[in-house]
C-alpha cells in the first residue's frame, strides 16, 4: 500500500492541531445554540469523529449518505442522496461535516436541501478545500487545508475504497488510479 503513495500532504500532528482548533472555534460560535453535526459519509467519519470530540458544547449528530462520483475520481454534477437524516433539522442550527470540497457540486446541492428543511442556520466545515476544481461558488465557513488539485487519499478519504485508514493525508500516485 505504501508503495501506491506519492508525498505525505499533511502530516497527523498538522491534522490533530487543526481539528483542535477548528473544534474550539466552533465551540464558541455555537455557544448556546442547539448544534446539529451532520457528517457526510463515508469519507468524513474520521475527521467528524475526532472533531466532536473537540467540541465542548451540547451536539446532536447524525449522518447522510450522498453520491456523485460513482467509481470515478471525478464528480458527475448528479448527485443522489443514499441515506437521509433521521432527525429533522427545523429550527436547529445545522454544521455540515465534509473531508474534501472539490468541485462544490455536492455540497452546493447539500446546503440547497438542507436549507429548503426550515434550520435556524446551515453552515460548512470541511477538513480539505480544493478551490482549483471548483466548478461553482461554495461558501466554506470552517476550513482546515487548502490544498492542490492533486488526488489524496487517506483521513477518511479514498479511492476505490482504500487508503481511509491512513492517519495522514498523501498524495497518490497518478498510475494507481489511471491504470
Amino acid at each position: 500500500m505504501q508503495q501506491d503513495l506519492n508525498k505525505c500532504l499533511v502530516g497527523a500532528n498538522e491534522i490533530k492541531a487543526k481539528v483542535k482548533e477548528l473544534g474550539e472555534q466552533i465551540s464558541k460560535d455555537y455557544a448556546g445554540k442547539d448544534l446539529l453535526v451532520i457528517g457526510i459519509l463515508n469519507g468524513a467519519v474520521i475527521f467528524m469523529a475526532d472533531l466532536i470530540r473537540e467540541i465542548t458544547i451540547p451536539i446532536n449528530i447524525d449522518f447522510m449518505a450522498v453520491s456523485s462520483y460513482g467509481a470515478t475520481t471525478e464528480s458527475s454534477g448528479v448527485v443522489r442522496i443514499l441515506k437521509d437524516l433521521d432527525q429533522s433539522v427545523e429550527n436547529k442550527h445545522v454544521l455540515i461535516v465534509e473531508d474534501i470540497i472539490d468541485s462544490g457540486l455536492t455540497l452546493k446541492y447539500l446546503v440547497e436541501i438542507l436549507k429548503s428543511r426550515g434550520p435556524a442556520s446551515v453552515k460548512v466545515c470541511t477538513l480539505l478545500d480544493k478551490p482549483d476544481r471548483r466548478k461553482t461558488e461554495v461558501h466554506v465557513d470552517y476550513n482546515g487545508f487548502v490544498i492542490p488539485d492533486e488526488f489524496v487519499v487517506g483521513y477518511g478519504l479514498d479511492y476505490d475504497e482504500k487508503y481511509r485508514h491512513l492517519q495522514e493525508i498523501y498524495v497518490l500516485k497518478e498510475e494507481i488510479y489511471h491504470s
